[in-house]
């Protein structure tokens, strides 16, 4: 599924959660793998331009596409943060990957002056 398959169309928290998910897979995959060829995320076709501007690694781009696949598959309305929700959505290892990706991001944004994302990060 691609997110111009997503019906109906995306709603400013669906944009706002996603366009984070990038940025956070973004800020980890150039601390983690900066040797690697970077791939923009989208190509602005796909319902989100404002994602394209993120690039990471061909790995990161696999596990941020099952990630905005998942979000965008969500029955629970309204969505809770994910790290409240009742209901597990990722497969086994990808759970594990997007809180280390969420930790490490989250930190290194607020270090670097992001105290917007201050409340996301405890709540």
């Amino acid at each position: 599924m691609t997110i111009s398959q997503h019906n109906p169309p995306l709603t400013g928290k669906e944009r706002k959660d996603l366009k984070i998910l990038a940025l956070f897979t973004s800020v980890y995959c150039r601390a983690h793998h900066s040797d690697r060829e970077r791939l923009p995320v989208g190509d602005g076709s796909d319902g989100l331009p404002e994602i394209r501007r993120y690039a990471v690694c061909p790995e990161c781009r696999e596990f941020l596409l099952y990630a905005i696949e998942r979000r965008l598959r969500c029955p629970l309305n309204p969505k809770p943060l994910c790290k409240h929700c009742p209901v597990h959505c990722y497969r086994p290892g990808h759970r594990e990957k997007v809180r280390e990706i969420m930790r490490y991001s989250g930190k290194a944004l607020i270090l670097r002056g992001r105290l917007d994302l201050l409340w996301h990060y405890l709540f």
